[in-house]
């Protein structure tokens, strides 16, 4: 048996992981019902800055009342050279809801 009776195969290029330990928060903002949510994703995207690897909006609840709703969203940190210091997590997340805030009207849900 030789070795072309194999199946094709194609390469599989490997992807990188991070090294360092990722930080999780998530964030729960309150909306007027008419904003779309990737509007408030790319806000928070824009103000969370480069510390941001990944967002995912997570909850849609709709029975708040008063036309607002809430989004909630998963937010992971990381940096590619050190591991990131709660005070860094905090300021990353703070400045991505002022910039939903700003952008959207958002405020964070209680």
């Amino acid at each position: 048996m030789g070795l072309s009776v194999l199946p094709e195969t194609k390469l599989v290029k490997p992807f990188s992981v991070g090294t360092m330990p990722a930080a999780l928060q998530d964030v729960a903002l309150i909306v007027d019902e008419s904003i779309v949510a990737g509007d408030v994703q790319e806000a928070l995207r824009a103000g969370a800055g480069n510390l941001l690897e990944s967002i995912t909006l997570f909850d849609r609840y709709d029975k708040i009342g008063g036309g607002k709703i809430s989004l909630a969203f998963s937010l992971v940190f990381r940096a590619n050279d050190r591991t990131l210091t709660g005070a860094e997590v905090t300021e990353a997340r703070e400045a991505a809801v002022a910039e939903a805030s700003k952008r959207t009207g958002a405020v964070l849900r209680s």
